[in-house]
Order: structure tokens, then C-alpha cells, then sequence
């Protein structure tokens, strides 16, 4: 008789402990965080959301050379996003700058302010928390905690995989087209000649890797096996916990203190 088959083992995950939560609950947990920042404009839930969250980066296991290196974008988005509300956003209140659609009120400046903390409030941990994720570990959360379809899944997870290797491509290519004396000028036409040769071999690429995982049973109705076990802990529960309990703190203290700016409610 054949020994049944072991039950899947979890993978162990070295490091600081946000790197050992559950993809999945890290996805969760910034959903309320996001739902709540969204449903409001006001300048106090997104600063008691931002204070709270950078009382809690530095569990995240982040150098700050790495911390600021990822989160330059939403440094430099964000200030030209409240920048923009500023001069065109709806004026209310005393007006200090207009000219022509440009005009700069005391309600523009409120706007732009609010506007700018919130992208810093919704974005800054779902890039952090997201740097901290596995694609694998990722994958096997959707697939066993979520139900997601494992096809759907596993063909996500194998184009994620190919990222890596289109960027070595594209370096491949411009050494290539650099040794053959046809990158010296043209910026523009040689990003166009490189975009289209990449374009092929991605096409290329993504047709063998299909074919391949179809030979290999990928593309089965029958249900999967898994070699590692993904599951919820206790860390997952409080880093969920934690989520909700920032916005949770956001919607109270703007409702309490009068500045909560429901959108969809036209105030």
C-alpha cells in the first residue's frame, strides 16, 4: 500500500516579523485603512492616520536608506498632487491668488493640503507592506486562503516571474544594438526599435512559458496540491487589527473634531 501523502509544510521566514505575516493579511489589512481615506476629504483623518502609521514603519523591517528609496515616488507625488488642488481646486473662502482658471482660496488651499496628506496616508504602507511580500508566499495565500481560481493564480505568478527577465532583456538589447553602431543617436527611435524587439520576444517568451505550463498539468480542472501550506496566525489577526484600528482612530477624530468631509455625501 502507498504511504498517503504529507500534509504541506509552511515556509519558514527569516527576519523581522513583518516579513513572516501572511501575504493575504497584509493585503487586508490596508483595505479599511484605504476605504476610509477615501470616503473623506479633511486634513485630520489623513494626518492621524500618517502620525499612527510612522509610529508603527519602523517594525517593518526597513533600512531608511531602503524606506526612502521606495517611497520617493509618493514623496514627489503627493505635494504636486495638493499643489495642482491648490490652483484649481474649488474655491471657497478668501481668495489670495487669481488669475484667469488659476486661483488660490482659502477652500483651494484645503483641498490641496487634505489631498496631499491622503496619498501619503493610503500609499506609504501599501508600499512598504507590499516591499515585504513574497510573490510566491503571495500566490499561495490567494489561491489557499482567498480561493481564488489556482490557473488564475499560478499564470499571475509566473508573468510576475518574467519581470526579472524582461528588464535583463532590455539591457541585452541595448548592449546589442550599441555593439552593432545603431544606438548612437535617435533617442527616441531607439526606444521605439527596442520596445518593439522586446514586444516579440515577450510575445515569444509568454507563448513557450504557456505552452510549457499546459505539458505540465497548470491548465487542470482537477483540484491542485500545494508544497507549502499558507494559514492565518496571530500576527496576521493583529496586523488586520491594526489596519482597521488606524481607521478606525482616522473616521473618529475627524467625525469628533468636525472636519470629516464625506465625498460621496456633497459636502
Amino acid at each position: 500500500m502507498t504511504a498517503p501523502s504529507a500534509a504541506p509544510a509552511e515556509r519558514s521566514r527569516p527576519g523581522p516579523v513583518i516579513y513572516r505575516v501572511n501575504p493575504v493579511a497584509k493585503l487586508a489589512a490596508t483595505i479599511p485603512l484605504s476605504l476610509a481615506l477615501v470616503l473623506t476629504l479633511d486634513w485630520l483623518s489623513a494626518t492621524v492616520a500618517l502620525l499612527l502609521e510612522l509610529a508603527l514603519l519602523g517594525w517593518a523591517g526597513l533600512g531608511w536608506r531602503q524606506f526612502w528609496r521606495r517611497t520617493l515616488p509618493i514623496w514627489l507625488a503627493a505635494p504636486l498632487a495638493g499643489l495642482s488642488m491648490v490652483l484649481y481646486g474649488q474655491a471657497s473662502g478668501a481668495t489670495y491668488v487669481q488669475f484667469g482658471i488659476l486661483h488660490v482660496t482659502d477652500g483651494s488651499i484645503a483641498i490641496g493640503v487634505a489631498t496631499a496628506l491622503r496619498i501619503v496616508a493610503i500609499a506609504l504602507p501599501a508600499v512598504v507592506l507590499f516591499v515585504t511580500i513574497d510573490p510566491t508566499d503571495l500566490a499561495d495565500g490567494l489561491a489557499q486562503i482567498v480561493r481564488l481560481p489556482a490557473r488564475f493564480v499560478l499564470g499571475a505568478l509566473a508573468g510576475l516571474r518574467m519581470v526579472g527577465l524582461f528588464i535583463d532583456d532590455w539591457r541585452s538589447l541595448a548592449l546589442a544594438r550599441r555593439a552593432r553602431g545603431v544606438a548612437d543617436s535617435g533617442r527616441l527611435r531607439r526606444f521605439a526599435g527596442q520596445s518593439i524587439a522586446l514586444l516579440v520576444l515577450a510575445i515569444r517568451r509568454g507563448s513557450k512559458l504557456a505552452t510549457a505550463m499546459e505539458a505540465r498539468g497548470f491548465g487542470s480542472s482537477l483540484p491542485r496540491t500545494w508544497a507549502r501550506a499558507s494559514r492565518f496566525h496571530r500576527a496576521d489577526a493583529v496586523l488586520i487589527l491594526i489596519g482597521t484600528g488606524i481607521a478606525a482612530a482616522a473616521v473618529v477624530v475627524s467625525v469628533t473634531a468636525g472636519t470629516w468631509n464625506f465625498i460621496l455625501g456633497g459636502s
